[in-house]
């Protein structure tokens, strides 16, 4: 039995929707936090609409990012809805939301208001681009920040096309970062007995993903170019077509090379100037791999994973997302686990990635239907049956 996550006894109000907020205040949650998700009574969250697919009347999507969490659901646009907010925001350790800048000072609901009357109060902000800044009133989308963050211009064939990630990255880093910024501001809150203000900017998040990109352009002027799979630095770095599927060969360095060549029957590179060494590799990279690329065709994806692997020469198959998912080594580590839906039933999640060893996380609940514990949150606040009826009755919750 697991015991209680290291956030247990942290509660959190949860009103953002999409990805980023909502990917933050799951990984808080599976680390113990009761997160309260604050949901319009109607709609709700906007994924509970991006489908199909659907399982059932739920989205994959919203399945993606919402379990060990609450459902209330409550119109705080609405005068009561934003007394009833304030109370429940008075009894909780952090708020995190993600509307644009000046979207919750408009409601009375930000950081500086709160603040005045919780000063212990954590609160963070996810935006495109930042609480302040020319950009700041400006929308954010994962697609539009990888453009804006020169991400995808180093993404794609050299001489095809920018493509974005394939995954929602800047939306998960942001919320990743906001994770982490709650957390800081937790622990500074037990020195100084204070809460303060987060703020995440997707922007932010990719461009400090430029890494070695940014580096070279800040130190030599150099503009970076998209090389497809290769790195532009290591060579052979890249997909290889086996005889049924495709693998990534990542040879890092001249004694990797060499157990390479000996796997390979291709010893002959090594006396060979354009490949002898990793710089002349990278300046012969397109030579080297019109010689590698009938070898690798000459075996399995299986087989060569297998000769690699005993040769210690870092290689893995390009596999599906279902392989992926299939992978013993995936179950050994917990990262698909099982929760039984109010609705659904039996269901499968994503597991946690971060292994504590001793305050685990763990995956308690599945995502909550709309609105599933509103007559919960809303009794604890000494609202009664008769009161709660009304207030639905209403539209406001």
């Amino acid at each position: 039995m697991l015991g209680p996550g290291p956030l247990a006894g942290l509660t959190i109000v949860d009103l953002t929707r999409v990805l980023s907020g909502p990917y933050c205040t799951m990984l808080l949650a599976d680390m113990g936090a009761r997160v309260i998700k604050v949901e319009h009574p109607v709609h709700g969250d906007d994924t509970r609409a991006w489908g199909p697919p659907f399982v059932g009347k739920e989205t994959a999507y919203f399945l993606s990012i919402n379990r060990n969490k609450e459902s209330l659901t409550l119109d705080f646009k609405n005068t009561e809805g934003r007394e009833i907010l304030a109370k429940l925001i008075s009894k909780s350790d952090v708020v995190v939301e993600n509307f644009r800048p000046g979207a919750m000072a408009r409601l009375g609901l930000d950081y500086s208001t709160l603040a005045a009357r919780h000063p212990r109060l954590v609160f963070c902000s996810i935006s495109g681009f930042g609480q302040d800044g020319p950009r700041r009133d400006q929308a954010g989308y994962d697609a539009v920040i990888q453009a804006e963050g020169g991400l995808m211009s180093v993404t794609g064939d050299a001489d095809g096309r920018a493509f974005r990630v394939g995954v929602a990255v800047t939306d998960m880093v942001a919320g990743l970062l906001a994770v982490q910024g709650i957390l800081l501001a937790l622990f500074a809150r037990e020195r100084s007995g204070r809460g303060q203000h987060i703020d995440i900017s997707m922007l932010d998040g990719v461009i400090s993903l430029l890494s070695y990109h940014a580096s070279i352009y800040l130190t030599t002027g150099a503009e970076s170019r998209r090389v497809g799979n290769r790195h532009a630095t290591i060579a052979p770095y890249d997909t290889f077509a086996a005889s049924d599927g495709e693998l990534f060969l990542a040879v890092g360095n001249d004694e990797q090379f060499q157990r390479f060549c000996a796997a390979t029957g291709l010893q002959h590179l090594l006396a060979d100037d354009r490949f002898s060494t990793n710089p002349a590799r990278v300046r012969n990279e397109a030579a080297l791999k019109e010689l590698l690329e009938p070898v690798m065709r000459e075996r399995t994806r299986d087989g060569w994973l297998r000769e690699f692997a005993t040769a210690g020469v870092p290689c893995g198959a390009v596999r599906s997302v279902p392989e992926a998912l299939s992978d013993p080594q995936v179950a050994a580590r917990r990262m698909v686990e099982a929760v039984e839906h109010a609705v659904l039933g039996p269901m499968k999640v994503l597991g946690t990635p971060i292994k504590l060893s001793d305050t685990p996380a763990s995956i308690r609940t599945a995502p909550p239907t709309l609105g599933q514990h509103t007559d919960t949150v809303l009794g604890e606040l000494g609202l009664s049956a008769a009161e709660i009826g009304k207030l639905r009755q209403r539209g406001v919750t």
